[in-house]
C-alpha cells in the first residue's frame, strides 16, 4: 500500500470512527429489510463494512429539514451498497451527496406534460439522481421498498436512483452502464433492446407486465426497473426475462435468485 492510500485508510477509519455507530444499531436498521437476510456470513461483514465506508465518504442531508436519525441513514445506505458489494465503493466516487425528504418532493423546474401544456413545477417525486450532483430520495418512498412495493410490482427507489447513478458512468443514462471486461456491449444492447420491445408489445396488447410499466418510459428507467427487481424480486425476473436476469447477473457479480 503506497503512503497515498495509507493516509486515505487512515482518514476513512477516522471518519468511521466519528460515525459513531454500531454493528446492533445495522442489524436494527435493516431487519425489516427483506433483501438484507440474504446475506450471510463473510457477504453479510463486507456489506456491514461497506455501509460504514458509504457513510464515511457520503453526505446525507436533510431535505426540507427534514430531522432523518442514524437509522434511517444506515438503512438507506445499505440498499445504496447492496448492488455495489462485489463492484466497489469506488463505482461511487461522482457524487458526495443524498438528499433525503420526509415524502416526495416537488422539483423546481418547469415540466411539460403529456397534453404538451408546459406547467410552472414538475409532479412530485420520490427519487432523482442527476447527472452532474446528488441522488435525491423520500423517505416514505424507501419504506414501501419490496417485491410488491409499487402497484404490486418490485420497487426500491434507492437501488433505482443508485443504477441511475451507475448508468451514468458511461454516456449518460442510457440504460447501458459500464461493462466489465467479460461482458460485450453488443449482446447487453441486443438482449435489452429485445426485452424492451416484447414488453411494448406486451402492454399495447394489455398483457400483464412482470415489472413496473414505468421502465418502457426510457431505456434509462428500463435498466433501473430491472435493477431494483434484480434484487428484490429476483426470481420474477428470471423467469420472465432470463437473458436480462443474466446479464445484470454479470453486471453486478450477484445471483440473487439462488
Amino acid at each position: 500500500m503506497g503512503i497515498w492510500q495509507q493516509l486515505k485508510h487512515r482518514w476513512e477509519q477516522r471518519r468511521i470512527r466519528q460515525l459513531g455507530l454500531n454493528r446492533e444499531q445495522w442489524e436494527a436498521a435493516i431487519a425489516d429489510w427483506p433483501v438484507a437476510q440474504r446475506y450471510q456470513g463473510e457477504a453479510r461483514e463486507q456489506l456491514w463494512t461497506l455501509t460504514l465506508r458509504f457513510l464515511a465518504h457520503k453526505t446525507i442531508a436533510s431535505g426540507g429539514g427534514y430531522p432523518f436519525d442514524d437509522t434511517q441513514r444506515l438503512k438507506l445506505a445499505t440498499m445504496a451498497c447492496v448492488p455495489i458489494l462485489h463492484l466497489g465503493l469506488a463505482w461511487y466516487d461522482h457524487f458526495y451527496t443524498v438528499i433525503l425528504y420526509e415524502d416526495d418532493f416537488i422539483p423546481n423546474r418547469p415540466y411539460r406534460s403529456e397534453d404538451g401544456v408546459v406547467h410552472a413545477s414538475a409532479p412530485g417525486l420520490s427519487g432523482e439522481a442527476w447527472q452532474q450532483g446528488p441522488v435525491i430520495l423520500s423517505w416514505s418512498a424507501i419504506q414501501s421498498a419490496g417485491a410488491h412495493g409499487r402497484y404490486g410490482q418490485a420497487s426500491n427507489v434507492v437501488i433505482h436512483e443508485f443504477a441511475h447513478k451507475l448508468d451514468m458512468l458511461r454516456d449518460g443514462a442510457n440504460g447501458a452502464p459500464p461493462m466489465h471486461p467479460d461482458m460485450r456491449a453488443g449482446e447487453w444492447h441486443q438482449v435489452f433492446s429485445e426485452a424492451w420491445q416484447a414488453l411494448h408489445q406486451d402492454q399495447s396488447r394489455h398483457h400483464h407486465l412482470p415489472l413496473d410499466p414505468y421502465a418502457l418510459t426510457h431505456p434509462a428507467e428500463f435498466f433501473a426497473v430491472c435493477s431494483e427487481t434484480f434484487f428484490e424480486a429476483p426470481l420474477q425476473l428470471q423467469q420472465h426475462l432470463p437473458d436480462v436476469y443474466r446479464l445484470l447477473c454479470q453486471f453486478y457479480r450477484q445471483s440473487p435468485a439462488d
